[in-house]
């Protein structure tokens, strides 16, 4: 599967709440994710364009591996890969023993909603600043109905500026 989402910086959070609740979408709930982005010892993901990285919400902890970008789409496409493990902290541990190397920490608040099959994320990104991201799972052969599916959802929310194809991480870490 690939995570097809359009990114971009907005310069507040509410009206899009408002456009969202007067579109029917449904509210999934807000929480604080903290990601801990760790960089491998056999290669150097910022040169390969991967990530390797620790989500802690809601009191769980999942570790996220990110393909490379597919950049001929226009939009931020990769190949990610999700599990939950029972402890974050023990997988840091882990991760440290076999020479993985902590890059970067990234902290955010999330808003979730769902609208058609389209997952919308407001997000609060600390030292960074808020950001609406438009989401859709594509199979091999759903690429174009994934890219119609987030223009059709940008405009009825009236989202406007560029596509950021950076990640958050990639962000945070052009700022120092």
């Amino acid at each position: 599967m690939l995570e097809i989402e359009l990114k971009v910086r907005v310069p507040a959070l509410g009206p899009l709440r408002d456009a969202l609740t007067a579109k029917g979408a449904e509210p999934r709930g807000r929480e604080h994710e903290h990601d801990v982005y760790y960089n491998a010892p056999h290669r150097n993901f910022s040169e390969t364009d991967e990530a390797l990285r620790i989500r802690y919400a809601g009191g769980k902890a999942v570790v996220t591996y990110k393909g490379a970008k597919i950049r001929n789409l226009g939009l931020k496409a990769r190949e990610e890969l999700n599990t939950a493990v029972e402890s974050g902290e023990v997988t840091e541990q882990i991760l440290q023993r076999l020479g993985f190397v902590k890059t970067a920490i990234v902290d955010k608040w999330r808003e979730t909603y769902t609208i058609s099959n389209a997952t919308i994320s407001l997000d609060e990104v600390n030292g960074l600043g808020t950001f609406a991201e438009i989401e859709v799972i594509a199979g091999d052969g759903d690429r174009e109905r994934a890219l119609a599916a987030i223009e059709t959802i940008k405009k009825e929310l009236g989202i406007d500026g560029y596509p950021i194809l950076e990640s958050y991480l990639e962000l945070l870490l052009s700022k120092a």
